[in-house]
């Protein structure tokens, strides 16, 4: 049977979306994970990828063309199958939602005309797990701000949603009333997954709720949930936490795995607590939030710890996070797709610190070492464009602006948060905007936009003592600088050896756009703000 194809939601802002080039064309055999098309967004090109088998039977959008998000992009099914109905809008046919489809599209009275037909009230509306990054796989529901028998308002925040890079707010695109709540707080989804039902106050959903499956492939909120540690799962913000490998069997585990939801185990990681010694009471003997809050560990059940006796083997196994997977797969791809080369420079920084030292005694003042390198690294990108540059297949995005992105730390891996327009921002509004950024990181608040976008990246170890590295450019970005600790130690000045200061820098270049002498020269420049930091005020 042929299934409509429409244009997918592949960003939380994204209104609609451009082809910019076709995979596959009209005849060509598809499989599920097959690249259809590349997708411009309002953040990004994204490929998009089919979840159905058969043959392209039609294209509804060409190469650079545009359309909003729902409406038809392509259409799949047997090879020579009539599609003329469904070309002339016959709607009784079967949509099937898209990856990365928002929650809400063709969830008004949508009719199956299988023998599975599920009658859908009027006015309402079935709220699915939106896809709220383009990586998003799952997303679990960290809060809901909205609870049955709540009116809802279009743009009012239902819940907060974690997601593989952070915990997102996200709006209703209707209003009525919150009839029905799929998931429970710290209770995990695939995307396209029932969320939550609105509709007029009174309406029974309760068939509705029951019988509802996503038909790209989500399990049923009664299905079984799956572990958090079978490789399908893609995505998740949180961290995973140790899992030790004693032979301990409980109702809540199947085969030497733990059903558990993602928010239980960050608490568990937490509060140290090992949770084969915990008790599920969610579905299936899942572990669930409370069952973390409430756990109070015995004397039979105490932790063992890592020591074990002589002559034992034992290993620790660590889920990898949904944000970790994430990150290995980000960079794996650029450090094989993009060839890389390294620049090391050593910098004086006696005059550095004398500035810092004579700025930061202005009243209500205080910048850092990093915040210098940042504006330095801004203003001398403006004099080399090509640093500041993108690669694509066809061309090259010289980028007249300078959004920096600064590489945080945080428990489950990286994230990168972009200071925007950094050439045009004092020394002290660079530093706050870092710090903010570098809280809200740690307690997963920063939102996509704020992670998106950056021209140039800077990743500092200094601050652990770390003198000197190399880094994996953060793509699309065409070069990364590594910037260590600064370290006294002997120096010649004028012919004498003397006590100096001085930090050594890397800068990863991708040669597709940075040629040696381009990254050469940027240092160069780089370093006459640096050692001559007053030069930065002018």
């Amino acid at each position: 049977m042929a299934e409509i194809i429409t244009m997918p939601r592949l960003s939380d802002t994204m209104e609609e979306g451009t082809v910019a080039s076709w995979l596959k064309k009209v005849g060509d055999s598809v499989s599920e994970g097959d690249i259809l098309a590349e997708i411009e967004t309002d953040k990004a090109t994204m490929e998009f990828e089919s979840f159905h088998e058969g043959t392209l039977l039609h294209i509804g959008v060409q190469e650079g063309e545009t359309t909003k998000v729902d409406e038809l992009l392509a259409i799949i099914g047997d090879e020579g199958e009539d599609i003329s109905g469904l070309l002339n809008g016959a709607n009784e046919a079967s949509v099937i939602p898209n990856e990365g489809e928002e929650s809400t599209s063709n969830s008004e009275t949508k009719e199956n005309t299988s023998e599975e037909t599920v009658e859908i009230p009027e006015g309402v509306t079935v709220v699915t797990m939106p896809r709220l990054s383009d990586t998003m796989e799952e997303g679990t529901v960290a809060t809901w701000l909205k609870k049955v028998g709540d009116t809802v308002e279009e743009g009012d925040i239902l819940a907060e949603i974690e997601t593989d890079k952070a915990t997102m707010e996200f709006e209703s695109f209707q209003s009525g009333t919150l009839l029905h709540v799929g998931l429970n707080e710290g209770e995990s989804a695939k995307v396209d997954a029932l969320l939550a039902i609105i509709g007029p106050a009174g309406t029974d959903v309760s068939n509705v709720a029951k019988n509802f499956k996503s038909e790209s492939g989500s399990e049923k909120k009664e299905d079984i949930p799956k572990p958090v540690e079978t490789t399908k799962v893609e995505k998740s913000v949180t961290s995973s936490p140790v899992e030790k490998s004693h032979n301990i069997t409980q109702a809540n585990t199947s085969n030497g795995r733990i059903f558990v939801s993602p928010l239980a185990k960050k608490l568990a990681e937490e509060k140290g607590i090992n949770l084969s010694q915990v008790q599920g009471s969610g579905e299936n003997g899942r572990i669930i939030k409370r069952d973390i809050e409430n756990y109070t560990p015995s004397t039979s059940t105490a932790y063992v710890g890592k020591f074990v006796p002589s002559g034992q083997e034992d290993f620790d196994e660590v889920s990898n996070s949904n944000m970790r997977k994430a990150i290995a797969k980000n960079l794996a791809k650029s450090k094989f797709t993009a060839p890389h080369y390294y620049l090391n420079v050593e910098f004086d920084m006696d005059n550095a610190i004398a500035f810092r030292a004579q700025y930061n005694s202005l009243p209500d003042t205080k910048i850092s070492f990093n915040d210098m390198v940042v504006k330095a690294c801004a203003l001398a990108l403006k004099q080399h464009p090509q640093v500041n540059s993108q690669w694509f297949d066809d061309k090259m995005r010289m980028n007249n602006h300078v959004h920096i992105g600064v590489a945080v730390a945080v428990p489950d891996g990286l994230v990168v948060p972009v200071v925007r327009f950094a050439n045009e921002q004092s020394l002290p509004q660079i530093n706050a905007a870092v710090k903010d950024f570098a809280g809200r990181a740690r307690n997963k608040k920063l939102t996509l936009d704020e992670m998106e976008g950056s021209t140039f990246t800077i990743s500092n170890l200094g601050m652990f003592g770390i003198e000197s590295f190399t880094s994996i450019i953060n793509q699309p970005n065409s070069a990364i600088l590594s910037v260590g600790a600064i370290v006294q130690k002997p120096v010649v000045k004028d012919g004498q050896i003397v006590v100096g200061n001085t930090m050594k820098l890397s800068m990863a270049c991708d040669h597709r756009t940075v040629d040696g002498a381009t990254g050469a020269m940027f240092l160069q420049t780089l370093k006459g703000y640096i050692e001559n930091p007053v030069t930065m005020l002018v």
